[in-house]
């Protein structure tokens, strides 16, 4: 198990799934905010640290924002730093414990984290998590099918190349961004339009909702681009998927891929096993 502390006080990114919906973080401009951030990982890793069977890994904080500013960026660098120490070390010693801390790439490249808490210097049990969407930007959602499996391969290639051990620590299977408040609780859809400032490329219906009503076409596509991903991600240390279950929109969700065959019962299987190369 991953425990990863998706919400902070003042918010870390201002998006609504950190907790508050903001038009931008709080979370680094108060160092009571960032005090109490570190209380809750010391309190979380002193918890589990004798439970590694349990729980592996801690990340920090989720999807920080560093587009808001390098203050924000300094910020986040140094609690990544302080995150080390407390779950590294959970004993308040210089024992190691054994679970692993989880780095959030911030939106970055996977270069700029070059020389970042490198083994040369002694930093150990540190991973990088990375998320791959390509849906949250009106390039993304305009992309046909051929491209986003594409653009998934090539994810792969940077995977190979990256500082730090990393994991894709959130993915899906869906090209579009019509699943219901995706972009924010009664917000609408790029790919429709609906949403302020998109442009309209189709129609939503038959992309979202009941994996039942899915065409044999766009259930072949969804695994294809599963398998695309998978072999591409599988390139660095792995992956974890966004999500296993949603409430309405079955192209987001694990357990309705196993249900309507577009996720296989054994993730090695490969039906396409060319599909990057």
């Amino acid at each position: 198990m991953l425990i990863d502390l998706h919400g902070v006080p003042g918010s870390q990114n201002g998006f609504d799934n950190s907790g508050q919906q903001k038009s931008s973080p709080q979370w680094h401009t108060n160092s009571d905010n960032i005090a109490r951030t570190n209380a809750i990982i010391k309190t979380l890793a002193s918890k589990y640290s004798s439970q590694t069977d349990v729980v592996s890994g801690i990340a920090p904080m989720n999807e920080p924002a560093s587009w808001f500013g390098n203050d924000l960026m300094a910020a986040i660098r140094q609690y990544w730093y302080d995150s080390y120490g407390n779950i590294r070390y959970p004993y308040g010693t210089s024992q190691q414990g054994g679970i692993v801390e989880f780095i959030a790439d911030a939106f970055q490249p996977l270069s700029y984290w070059n020389n970042f808490m490198p083994w040369q210097s002694g930093f150990e049990g540190v991973i990088l998590d990375t998320h791959y969407y390509g849906i949250f930007s009106q390039g993304g959602v305009s992309r046909s099918w051929d491209q986003h499996v594409q653009a998934a391969c090539a994810r792969g290639n940077e995977l190979t190349s990256s500082p730090l051990w990393t994991v894709v620590g959130e993915w899906s299977t869906v090209f579009t961004d019509c699943a219901k408040y995706i972009n924010g609780r009664g917000n609408g859809a790029r790919y429709d339009g609906t949403l302020p400032g998109s442009t309209y490329i189709g129609s939503c219906a038959q992309w979202t909702g009941s994996g039942a009503n899915f065409s044999a076409d766009y259930k072949a596509f969804l695994r294809r681009f599963w398998e695309a991903q998978v072999t591409a991600f599988e390139r660095g240390q792995g992956w974890m998927y966004w999500t296993w279950k949603a409430e309405v929109a079955d192209e987001w969700s694990y357990s309705a891929g196993l249900k309507y065959g577009w996720i296989p019962q054994d993730p090695n299987q490969r039906i396409y096993p060319n599909v990057c190369g």
